[in-house]
């Protein structure tokens, strides 16, 4: 059976033969749960293998469940994806909104914004946003989530814009300056391996570093 493709039998009648998640009489927070731990389940084989190479064979795998009780969570692979994209993507906002919300000045804020973005993209969700990528995504949800990216964005270009006219940045183009930093703590993503030579906040304590102080002698 092709990944993409559903089983005939009833979803939900698949999901009750599964000793390990009964689907009878699931309240909507427990069956939330049970679709949160899909997600986690396909991120972190997504980081492992990449999207093509991970079938829902192997989600079902390493939840321990049969292949039908994942369809009575999701409807297929891309479903998953977003679902894993879209965690990624409001991790980032709530982060963002909280940094926020603390206060302080625009270079305060930018700071903290980058740290929890550099944060995040250690995570499975955040990591699976970075290495995956939503080109992977059909075009509607695609145009969905390239809203969401471009509002993370301005949000760096308007905490660099306010920093330049507080006096704490460097005279700079806002827009070139967002896209640098984010392309910076974007790529961590990619190269940063759980259980490596530096921890989550290692990275993004050197990453913040260099770029704010840039790495000119002074």
């Amino acid at each position: 059976m092709n990944h993409s493709s559903k089983p005939t039998q009833n979803p939900e009648a698949a999901a009750d033969e599964d000793p390990l998640w009964p689907a009878t009489q699931h309240s909507a927070q427990q069956r939330e749960a049970k679709r949160q731990a899909v997600l986690s389940a396909a991120a972190q084989l997504f980081n492992e293998r990449g999207f093509h190479a991970t079938s829902l064979d192997d989600i079902a795998a390493r939840l321990g469940v049969s292949k039908p009780t994942l369809y009575y969570y999701v409807k297929n692979k891309e479903e998953i994806l977003l679902g894993c994209v879209r965690q990624g993507l409001q991790l980032m906002l709530d982060g963002i909104e909280a940094s926020r919300s603390e206060g302080g000045t625009a270079l305060d804020q930018l700071t903290a914004c980058m740290q929890v973005y550099a944060r995040i993209v250690t995570q499975d969700f955040g990591m699976c946003l970075i290495r995956v990528g939503d080109e992977q995504i059909s075009k509607p949800n695609r145009a969905e989530l390239r809203r969401i990216k471009a509002a993370i964005d301005h949000e760096f270009r308007r905490l660099v814009a306010q920093g330049v006219e507080e006096g704490s940045l460097a005279p700079c183009d806002p827009k070139m300056t967002a896209f640098v930093i984010g392309g910076a703590l974007s790529w961590i993503g990619r190269w940063y391996q759980p259980g490596g030579e530096y921890s989550p906040e290692q990275v993004a304590e050197h990453c913040l570093k260099t770029l704010l102080g840039g790495v000119l002698k002074r």
